[in-house]
């Protein structure tokens, strides 16, 4: 049972609100304009969640790897390799496994979804997997990792906004145009905010470890300071789509859960002890899934 939970542990159930959250965006956008398939539905809500998976698995790999575990001074949740409840190789396995059912699934999705049409779209969409899989396990797994120098808020951007809601939207729709832009945009925003209160926490140990995140770089005030960024940017975005898209008062309901965003951001802004913060990243990244879910049904009711 105590291996079943630490596979449980290193999956890091917490995090896969947001990687849903963009699944359910982009089908509910592309619901919106007419168009929808619950076949890719699930599929691109099982591809979401696996890829997060492989990425929470090669991250808790990478910084064993690299030593940032062992400083000490780690405030989150105990990583499953670094304490020995899973060993190094095994975790290496999963990682593979995870980046080959990943590939499977994708794949399988693409086919359902894009059978009938140009081959330019199947290849660009085999490329973007590929690409989502390398993301997920360079981020602090091998040589170089990308999350070792300040640019895991971009992937973590891209990978987890515009690529996976704009994407979804148009394996659903076939269509290229900005109609998912502004959620997907919020969602990568909020993507990333989840990203830099996990680097907040960690700040200390981060910095002792040699792990370069925006945090070390900027301090725990302009960390902060982008966080609001990353926070109104998102409300601003979701905000804006309505004005552009919608027509009616009651598809804005869903506003109310920025009230949810407003209060986090309030409680990160305000906490003095950086290790205080670990609550708030499964907060901010739960409210992100309520928020997607909120919008989707409003624009939709």
């Amino acid at each position: 049972m105590a291996f079943i939970n630490a596979w449980i542990s290193a999956a890091r159930p917490r995090t896969l609100f947001l990687a849903v959250g963009t699944a359910i965006c982009g089908s509910g956008l592309a619901y919106y304009t007419g168009h929808f398939s619950v076949r890719v539905f699930i599929l691109t809500l099982l591809t979401a969640s696996v890829l997060q998976i492989l990425s929470n698995f090669a991250n808790d790999l990478g910084d064993f790897q690299h030593g940032t575990d062992t400083t000490g001074e780690r405030v989150g949740p105990k990583r499953a390799v670094q304490s020995g409840a899973i060993t190094e190789q095994e975790m290496k396995r999963a990682v593979l496994v995870a980046a080959i059912l990943s590939a499977i699934v994708g794949l399988l999705l693409v086919y359902i979804a894009l059978q009938f049409i140009n081959i330019i779209y199947i290849v660009v969409f085999i490329l973007l997997g590929l690409l989502a899989i390398v993301a997920a396990v360079k981020y602090t797994a091998g040589k170089n990792p990308y999350g070792y120098k300040g640019l895991g808020d971009v992937f973590s951007f891209i990978f987890f906004g515009p690529v996976p809601v704009v994407g979804t939207y148009f394996l659903h729709t076939q269509q290229l145009d900005f109609v998912p832009w502004l959620p997907a945009i919020a969602l990568g925003f909020l993507s990333a905010a989840v990203l830099n209160t996990n680097n907040m926490r960690d700040l200390e140990n981060d910095r002792k470890s040699g792990k370069i995140t925006i945090p070390v770089r900027l301090g725990i005030k302009g960390a902060k300071a982008y966080h609001a960024f990353l926070l109104l940017g998102a409300i601003a975005c979701f905000v804006l789509f309505n004005i552009l898209y919608t027509s009616h008062w009651w598809q804005y309901l869903y506003v109310l859960v920025f009230l949810l965003l407003i209060a986090i951001l309030a409680k990160v802004l305000n906490t003095q002890e950086n290790a205080r913060l670990d609550p708030y990243l499964k907060f901010t990244s739960m409210s992100a899934f309520l928020l997607s879910l909120a919008f989707v049904i409003s624009i939709n009711v």
